[in-house]
């Protein structure tokens, strides 16, 4: 039920119905937004909304729904019910091209996936268009809608027929033309005319009688006379016989075509209904787009929560200005059924109520409401409303008058499915007994179990409100240090009518304000300051509150990113430490297996020296590179030492063989002088510091090793020095060697295992630990104390996760609690 009458009228209800119809395509769209009304059918609603939710996003996946032809053609349709009437060309013409828009339109439906888009599915479902109804029309009709000429064998001939005694008839009109322009019958810029379908030549009056013919018609002047040569008269009867044949027969065809399309005409009426009903749920959508509004989650029943609602026509009001609307929070629930607004004037209460009616209107006429997602909205089996001025001078009832009759219908038939609407609820009478009555008729409304917003200014209601159960106070928000209003509803108090800053701020004479406050009395006046303070008061620490909260989720983001990130880190030092592990075992492998071929190459050869030295230059190669890439690991690099220095040392087993091996030396040495450079003597290479000694002379090449890296150089390349000068370079590099030992010594003497971290951010404080932790592994600490605080706990947690990542971490615990417990993290370390 819907009170009062006029109740689309108060709400604007037919702004929206206009609005609507100018996005429908045809009449048959717009047929149905006049049937639009109030639904108490939840199950229908409830499909009215899914149908137009899916036309949202039908388009999503690709493809655009057919928009050309909805064109209306059910009238010529049920004409050709009674037997003998037709279609004309141009009805028939409409109906081809709505029945391809039809087609299509079912095409495109059926298209989509049914899973996502039923209730369309289900509108199309039983919608027919028989191919032989377009093909037949097709073979009539061209693609201008105009009958074509093999639309029979008939009308073939006839207008054959009249082409060609069309063309004769220029022809003769051409030849009597040029002889009367010649004579002088007729002016010698003229041309042949046509008058009531006849072809005639304009003949100067003053010539008439010499031209044979029938008069047809004379000029405005009086100057030209319209003649029909005689005889071209008998071939234009002809030519007009052979018209009215040609109408005959495209009545016939059309006459014929009628009555194929009896046969289907309840079907093709049904398709016309569901091209109406498409139309109207496109409009549908369109307009949600245009309000940006969406199909909330609907529940059977009055308990709803609406998120940030607007007023469709004050947001496309504003919209139009560039202003922003403030939007509408509100909920009904069993313990806060009906909301007391109380506020500012032009505080925006009366906006806020036509908010609440005109969008659960809306949604239960099946439109979809411009609310936010995450809305939960109710279905209401009544709706009344109390909006305004209503009084009537042909009923003699006053405004007073027409609001008590209105509450004594409400009272009479509310129930707990009821949404009331009341406006300035008991104004219009002494305020004391308005006052009175209207909290007499809210308490009896409350019992009723009803739903509903209602605006006032009385202190009595806001009191009231404050102590009922089902009812609760809200405020319109107001700027105290603008004096304007906010137009933001705050439910949860009752709010301020402001009257005296208002009256202040317009200009009103102070001693006027000071003598209504001295009337108005002391007490009322506290309870007004009071409740103003606590609105001011409630907003700056509801601001608190949201402030923390951001701030919380923003620690929260980033908490759970340093999480993610550490995570990630720890799987790619677990990644690169396990493929790293893999490339060395596969090195090593290939090392001792180098190794053993080389000692069993000796051992074949009898250990030969020319063999040994060749074996054992291949191991010095080798290692060289292992060197090189740095992925040999320690202990199996000493043990590969070992071997190849246990080759070096290996003594020749046979004597001949020394002696075989023995003379060219011999002769090496015999040559050997101070410059000369021979096996065994120490060399510097060019522009390296640290010597070597000569392991083999091959040519102009030699093999030197310089520590544990042996290299073939060229012997220009290298300066012969003493052992003496060698001695020195070893001493050298020793004394290099103990200032670097001197310096750690005293890294660790002045090193402190403690480290504060409190106040930095998480970057700089995994940042401060890195080092810190590198510098108690170098320095030998076997224990670490990191001071990071309590607070919220999240600066503690990276930093055991960053511990969690470290190899050299045997484990960590907080501190004793005497020493700060939770506030410091000891980590152990191997």
């Amino acid at each position: 039920m819907i009170y009062p009458d006029k109740f689309e009228e108060k709400l604007n209800f037919a702004r929206i119905r206009e609005m609507l119809a100018g996005h429908c395509l045809s009449p048959l769209g717009q047929e149905w937004v006049g049937k639009m009304g109030f639904s108490l059918s939840f199950d229908k609603v409830r499909t009215l909304l899914e149908q137009t939710n899916e036309m949202l996003h039908i388009e999503e996946d690709g493809g655009e729904l057919p928009v050309s032809y909805y064109i209306d053609v059910r009238e010529p349709l049920r004409k050709i019910r009674v037997e003998g009437l037709f279609l004309d060309e141009e009805e028939l013409f409409d109906l081809r091209r709505s029945l391809g828009t039809i087609r299509d339109l079912i095409r495109f439906i059926k298209s989509r996936d049914e899973s996502k888009f039923p209730r369309l599915h289900a509108l199309a479902a039983n919608v027919m268009v028989y191919p032989a109804i377009i093909d037949r029309i097709d073979t009539i009709l061209n693609k201008q809608g105009k009958i074509k000429d093999n639309a029979s064998p008939e009308l073939l001939r006839v207008r054959k027929d009249i082409i060609a005694i069309q063309q004769n008839v220029s022809r003769r009109m051409a030849a009597i033309l040029k002889k009367a322009k010649s004579e002088g019958l007729v002016e010698a810029e003229v041309s042949v005319s046509i008058r009531d379908g006849r072809a005639v030549i304009p003949v100067l009056s003053a010539n008439k009688r010499r031209l044979p013919g029938i008069i047809h018609d004379e000029s405005t002047t009086g100057k030209t006379t319209y003649i029909e040569p005689a005889e071209i008269v008998e071939m234009n009867n002809e030519i007009r016989e052979l018209e009215y044949a040609e109408r005959r027969e495209l009545i016939r065809i059309l006459t014929e075509i009628s009555g194929f399309l009896r046969n289907y005409l309840e079907e093709l009426l049904y398709s016309y209904e569901f091209l109406g009903i498409i139309d109207f749920i496109r409009a549908k959508a369109k307009f949600a787009e245009r309000i940006e509004a969406i199909v909330p989650e609907l529940y059977d029943e009055p308990s709803c929560r609406w998120l940030e609602a607007r007023h469709p026509l004050l947001y496309l009001h504003h919209k139009v200005q560039g202003r922003e609307i403030v939007p509408l929070t509100i909920e009904f629930a069993p313990e806060q059924r009906i909301v007391i607004i109380s506020g500012p004037n032009a505080g925006g209460k009366s906006v806020c109520l036509q908010t609440v009616g005109l969008v659960q209107y809306m949604l239960q006429c099946g439109l979809p409401v411009p609310v936010k997602e995450g809305s939960r909205m109710g279905f209401f089996h009544n709706i009344f409303l109390d909006l305004g001025d209503e009084q009537s001078i042909e009923n003699d009832l006053s405004t007073y008058s027409s609001h008590l009759t209105n509450m004594k219908f409400f009272v009479r038939n509310a129930d707990g499915r009821s949404l009331i609407l009341i406006d300035e609820f008991g104004t219009g009478t002494e305020p004391m007994i308005g006052g009175a009555i209207a909290e007499s008729v809210l308490e009896q409304l409350n019992r009723q179990g009803v739903f509903g917003v209602i605006t006032t200014h009385y202190t009595n209601l806001k009191h009231f409100a404050s102590q009922t159960d089902g009812l609760v106070n809200g405020a319109m928000q107001f700027d105290t240090d603008k004096l304007q209003p906010l137009f933001k509803l705050e439910v949860g108090s009752p709010g301020s009518s402001f009257a005296f800053e208002i009256a202040r701020k317009i200009g009103l004479p102070e001693p006027i304000l000071e003598s209504a406050r001295n009337r108005l009395g002391e007490d009322h006046i506290n309870f007004d300051k009071h409740l103003r303070e606590i609105i001011r008061d409630k907003r700056y620490w509801e601001r608190k509150r949201r402030q923390i909260h951001e701030e919380e989720r923003r620690m929260t983001d980033v908490s759970e990113r340093y999480e993610t990130e550490l995570q990630k880190l720890k799987s790619e030092r677990k990644e690169l430490l396990e493929k790293a592990r893999q490339e060395a075992a596969a090195l090593l492998a290939n090392a001792n297996k180098e190794i053993e071929n080389t000692i069993k190459a000796i051992r074949e050869s009898q250990a030969e020296k020319e063999k040994t030295k060749q074996a054992r230059l291949v191991i010095e190669n080798f290692r060289e590179r292992l060197v090189k890439n740095e992925l040999v690991d320690n202990t199996e690099q000493e043990r590969l030492e070992r071997k190849i220095e246990a080759i070096k040392n290996r003594k020749p087993r046979k004597k001949d063989e020394v002696k075989q091996q023995g003379s060219p030396a011999k002769a090496q040495v015999a040559e050997d002088t101070s410059s000369v450079i021979g096996e065994g003597d120490i060399v510097r290479l060019e522009g390296q510091p640290v010597p070597g000694e000569v392991m083999e002379i091959r040519g102009e090449n030699a093999m030197v090793a310089f520590g544990s890296l042996v290299s073939n150089v060229k012997l220009s390349r290298l300066t012969k020095i003493s052992r003496r000068e060698y001695k020195r370079e070893v001493r050298k590099e020793s004394s290099i060697s103990s200032s670097l030992a001197e310096r750690m010594r005293e890294k660790k003497l002045s090193f402190k295992p403690d480290i504060d971290i409190r106040g930095m951010r998480g970057e700089e404080a995994i940042t401060r630990i890195s080092a810190h932790m590198d510098e108690a592994l170098m320095c030998g600490a076997g224990q670490v104390r990191i001071l990071h605080g309590k607070g919220t706990g999240t600066l503690r947690q990276m930093v055991r996760e960053y511990l969690n990542t470290l190899p050299f971490v045997s484990r960590y615990e907080d501190e004793h609690v005497q020493f700060g417990g939770a506030g410091f993290t000891v980590v152990y370390l191997d």
